[in-house]
């Protein structure tokens, strides 16, 4: 029974491990060396539509329009 408490909380310090390091690196998540490349779907791809930069692109985009929006106010300043 102790070998698989032991195994247990390994493999939850593993997967804890994991999301810290995605959580520090701010990067989103990739896809295995697999996916719509082996089965010919790439270019059917709604999303990026076979274009591999397309997801950086809008990722750039979006935190340009995040930090041109003030999503927050100085409340102790007034206008």
């Amino acid at each position: 029974m102790t070998v698989f408490i032991f195994a247990f909380v390994v493999m939850l310090l593993v997967v804890a491990g994991m999301a810290v390091g995605v959580i520090v690196q701010k990067k989103p998540l990739k896809g295995s060396c697999g996916g719509l490349n082996n089965l010919g779907m790439k270019q059917n791809c709604a999303i990026c539509g076979g274009d591999d930069e397309a997801c950086e692109k809008e990722q750039q985009r979006q935190l340009k329009k995040a930090v041109a929006e003030n999503i927050a106010y100085d409340a102790t300043k007034r206008k």
